[in-house]
């Protein structure tokens, strides 16, 4: 599986630089080529990311040098993405900057591909091992299965299948995020989506957005920043 081309695996980073090099490295360790896209992290930040694609011989694109929308980005780079992936005939993995993988975590996600599978999700867990934010209702899975709630693009496969039949250009640009949205289409369009709990990753919830902790500190706060200020439009 190393470096086998019937997977592209990428990155969103927008800072919190220290919490994604080490999402970096996990890849990276696992024997995979990843790309990053960097979503206007400040610029000592994209400066250490051009660092790392020197040292570690990832690859990196500076949303900056692309686009002059605002962060965050998530539907330019799930439509550069896709497109790269059909291009290729490769499906693709989304590894958030949060997310810590391990040695095997992308090859379970691709041995969990099977016609009619839309999505394969890793479930995420804190470092003691416990599941934890977004996969909480999973806590009484006792195997893999299919799953009838939504997938995050925490640790995620979504397979070239899946990526032909739904074009990421349909997504709603006034938007943040779009793992509900796309784990519905999934769905609609006659898919299985596999949540994965024998293949945990140990997710940060939020490092690379520190505002989202108020929605565990300050909900208040949380959710008149989100509603008031139209902030992380899911």
């Amino acid at each position: 599986m190393v470096n086998d081309p019937i997977v592209h695996i990428i990155m969103p980073v927008k800072d919190a630089i220290e919490m994604a090099e080490q999402a970096i490295r996990a890849v990276v360790g696992s024997g995979h080529s990843l790309t990053v896209y960097d979503d206007f992290s400040m610029p000592e930040n994209a400066e250490r990311l051009d660092e790392l694609q020197k040292e570690l011989g990832i690859e990196v694109i500076h949303l900056s040098e692309k686009i002059n929308h605002p962060s965050p980005n998530y539907r330019w780079v799930l439509i550069h993405s896709q497109q790269e992936c059909v291009q290729k005939g490769a499906h693709l993995v989304i590894i958030e900057s949060d997310v810590i993988v391990k040695e095997s975590t992308i090859y379970t996600l691709f041995k969990g591909v099977k016609s009619r599978i839309g999505i394969i999700a890793s479930v995420t867990t804190n470092e003691k091992g416990i599941i934890n934010f977004p996969y909480e209702y999973a806590r009484r899975y006792k195997e893999d299965g299919i799953c009838r709630k939504r997938l995050s693009f925490c640790c995620t496969l979504l397979t070239n299948e899946f990526l032909r039949a739904y074009d990421f250009e349909q997504l709603d640009p006034e938007k943040n995020w779009y793992d509900v949205h796309i784990s519905h289409v999934s769905r609609q369009l006659g898919f299985e989506n596999i949540l994965q709990v024998s293949n945990p990753v140990v997710h940060k919830p939020h490092s690379s957005r520190p505002w989202k902790q108020l929605k565990y500190t300050n909900p208040l706060l949380y959710y008149w920043r989100k509603l008031i200020l139209r902030r992380d439009k899911i």
